[in-house]
């Protein structure tokens, strides 16, 4: 749905984006995640048509952005940081008037329209000026004209800023329902929403994808968590002989039982391994299995080594 090849991007002296290449494959809701000022908003701005990058390539549902502009921009919905809306007018106006810009055909326009108020929960608002709408309803609105056109693909930029925690749950929701029927990505710079919606996130820092993974992926590790009844004695010694250990970082677990994180090598599962050595020792465990990074730890870990 997307590919992105090399996209570089400069504002003067400053590189906004560095050698940037992704893809998007349909049916994936992937997170562009990053702190403000990483480079995610010109991203963005790039894929849409509305910015051209320095250098790079870009095809949307195969056409070329920027030779084909108009034509990825039919097939696409965005909704911007500050969507464009007009505060005098009603929801069933604006949309009205986004639907003839759309280019949608005067008999389908009910329909459409019906659709989409529907699928961002506006229908009882249908006639209430944008302007009087909260924060949160005029998201909604934004989410209606970009869906109208029925889309593929929808772009959106930190679709949930700046929005109370109860206002953030319905946005969410929602684009969890638009899901079922078009290809999202959408940048953020909150963790937990990347965590909440995605499958897969691209993690962007100064100007540079520093990770592109499916979150289990992102996750996991090569190190196991032993815990054990009692403590033993030899067990460093006897966990060293095992192919792939690297080392043994004692722990206490959360109810106080002595508790090891044996390193891993390689992404290979050491618990077989581990949990034979064991039983062959006759160990007490009380709990083995693979440790997993939090998505929180991943992002810190490479934004300090950024």
């Amino acid at each position: 749905m997307i590919e992105a090849h090399n996209l570089t991007k400069s504002y003067g002296t400053v590189q906004a984006l560095r050698d940037v290449s992704f893809s998007l494959h349909e049916g994936e809701i992937v997170g562009l995640l990053g702190p403000n000022g990483a480079g995610k908003t010109t991203t963005i701005k790039i894929l849409t048509g509305y910015l051209q990058p320095d250098s790079g390539e870009v095809r949307i549902d195969g056409l070329d952005v920027l030779t084909q502009t108009r034509a990825v921009q039919q097939r696409l919905g965005y909704l911007p940081e500050s969507a464009p809306l007009y505060p005098e007018l009603s929801i069933q106006r604006y949309l009205q008037m986004m639907a003839d810009l759309r280019e949608i055909p005067a008999d389908e326009q009910t329909e459409r329209i019906s659709e989409a108020v529907y699928a961002t929960n506006l229908t009882d608002h249908l006639t209430r000026p944008i302007g009087e709408l909260s924060k949160g309803f005029r998201q909604r609105v934004g989410l209606a004209q970009a869906i109208l056109h029925r889309p593929k693909l929808l772009i959106l930029d930190e679709p949930t800023i700046g929005l109370d925690p109860t206002q953030i749950l319905d946005i969410r929701r929602l684009i969890q329902r638009l899901a079922r029927h078009s290809t999202i990505l959408f940048s953020t710079h909150i963790l937990s929403e990347v965590e909440a919606l995605c499958d897969r996130a691209i993690i962007v820092l100064n100007g540079e994808i520093k990770a592109d993974a499916r979150l289990s992926e992102l996750a996991s590790t090569a190190d196991a968590i032993l815990v054990l009844q009692d403590r033993v004695s030899g067990l460093e010694k006897e966990l060293g002989k095992l192919s792939g250990v690297r080392g043994l970082e004692p722990m206490r677990s959360q109810d106080g039982y002595p508790a090891y994180r044996i390193l891993g090598t390689q992404k290979a599962d050491l618990c077989p391994s581990i949990y034979d050595l064991a039983r062959a020792q006759a160990w007490p465990v009380r709990e083995l299995r693979r440790d997993a990074k939090t998505l929180e730890s991943v992002f810190n870990n490479l934004v300090t080594s950024a």
